[in-house]
C-alpha cells in the first residue's frame, strides 16, 4: 500500500514545493483546497477518507496577509486559519486510523517587535496587534483538540525564501530597479528560512516521534533589513540602492493594497528547540540560501 500525506491548503508556494518533494519520495499526495481539482473544504467525507491511514497531515491553509487590514480582510484572514484547522481536527477525530502527526502552520510574527534581543520558544515575548491575535487564535485552534493518537506541532515559520515564488520576487524587483536600499530604518531584524529547511524540519519532526508542541522554523542566523538588502544587492551585482523611508512605504502600501508591518516589523527569532533536538540546517546562513536561490 502506498504511503500517503495530506497537504491542506497545498496549492501555494510552500505547498507546491512539499507536493513535489513527497511525490519524489513515493508518497500519494492528497490536497485539500478551494481549487476545484482538489478535495473541497466542504467535503468532510473525502477529507476523512484522505486522512485515514495517512502518515501525516500538513496544514498550510490561510488567506494571504499581503493585503490591507480592513474588517473584511481581517475576518477572512482569521477564519481561513481557524476554520480550516477546526475542519482538520474534527476529521482526525472521525478517522479509524488517524495520522500519527499533524503539522500546522503558525507564524514567527506571534512574537513582539524585537530589536533588543532574539525570541525563542522558551523566553520569547508574545506581541500585540492584529497579526499576533491571528497567530494566537491559529495555535489555540490546533491545541484545543485532544487527539491521543496524533502528535500536534505548530511551526512558527519565519519569512520563507526559495526559488520561483514567495517573497523573493518582490525583493529582487526592488533591487533590480535600484530600490534595494534599506526599508524604514533598516535596523529591524529579518528572520528567514529556506523552503528546503521547512521541508526538512517536517521530516525531522516526523522521524523523532517524541516531538510535539511549538517550534520556531527560522534559520539560526537572522540578519537586519540593512544586511539582507546588502546581501541581495551583492547577489545581483547591483550597486544603485535608493532607500525607502517609512513615509514612502506607507504611501506605497496603500497603492499596493498591503501593510507596512510586513516589512517594518522586527522579527528576531531563533530556532532554539530544533537546535537543542539536533536538527542541522541545510541553509544556515543567508549567503548559502541566496547562492542557491539567486541566479544572475
Amino acid at each position: 500500500m502506498k504511503k500517503k500525506v495530506v497537504l491542506a491548503g497545498g496549492t501555494g508556494f510552500i505547498g507546491q514545493y512539499f507536493e513535489k518533494k513527497y511525490k519524489e519520495q513515493g508518497y500519494e499526495v492528497f490536497i485539500i483546497s478551494r481549487q476545484p481539482q482538489h478535495i473541497s473544504w466542504s467535503d468532510q467525507d473525502k477529507i476523512i477518507s484522505a486522512l485515514n491511514g495517512a502518515e501525516l497531515v500538513i496544514n498550510l491553509a490561510g488567506k494571504s496577509v499581503n493585503c490591507r487590514y480592513n474588517e473584511t480582510n481581517k475576518r477572512e484572514i482569521i477564519h481561513s486559519r481557524t476554520e480550516t484547522t477546526d475542519t482538520i481536527g474534527l476529521a482526525i477525530l472521525a478517522c479509524e486510523h488517524p495520522p500519527e502527526l499533524w503539522v500546522n502552520s503558525s507564524t514567527a510574527t506571534i512574537y513582539r517587535h524585537a530589536e533588543d534581543r532574539p525570541m525563542t520558544e522558551t523566553d520569547g515575548e508574545i506581541g500585540e496587534g492584529f497579526s499576533v491575535e491571528v497567530a494566537k487564535a491559529w495555535e489555540q485552534s490546533l491545541f484545543a483538540f485532544h487527539l491521543p493518537q496524533t502528535r500536534k506541532v505548530a511551526l512558527r515559520i519565519a519569512i520563507v525564501l526559495g526559488e520561483d515564488g514567495g517573497v523573493m520576487e518582490p525583493y529582487l524587483n526592488l533591487v533590480r530597479f535600484g530600490l534595494g536600499g534599506v526599508q524604514g530604518t533598516g535596523t529591524q531584524m529579518f528572520s528567514w528560512i529556506h523552503i528546503e529547511d521547512v521541508y526538512q524540519i517536517v521530516q525531522f519532526i516526523q522521524a523523532n516521534k517524541e516531538l510535539s508542541g511549538v517550534f520556531n522554523a527560522s534559520a539560526p542566523q537572522p540578519v537586519s533589513n540593512r544586511d539582507f538588502m546588502n546581501h541581495l544587492r551583492k547577489a545581483k551585482n547591483q550597486r544603485v540602492a535608493f532607500p525607502s523611508p517609512k513615509w514612502m512605504l506607507e504611501i506605497g502600501a496603500v497603492f499596493m493594497r498591503t501593510e507596512t508591518e510586513l516589512i517594518l516589523k522586527s522579527r528576531w527569532v531563533l530556532p532554539e528547540r530544533l537546535e537543542q533536538e539536533g536538527y542541522t540546517f541545510t541553509y544556515a546562513t543567508l549567503d548559502q540560501a541566496l547562492k542557491q536561490i539567486v541566479k544572475n
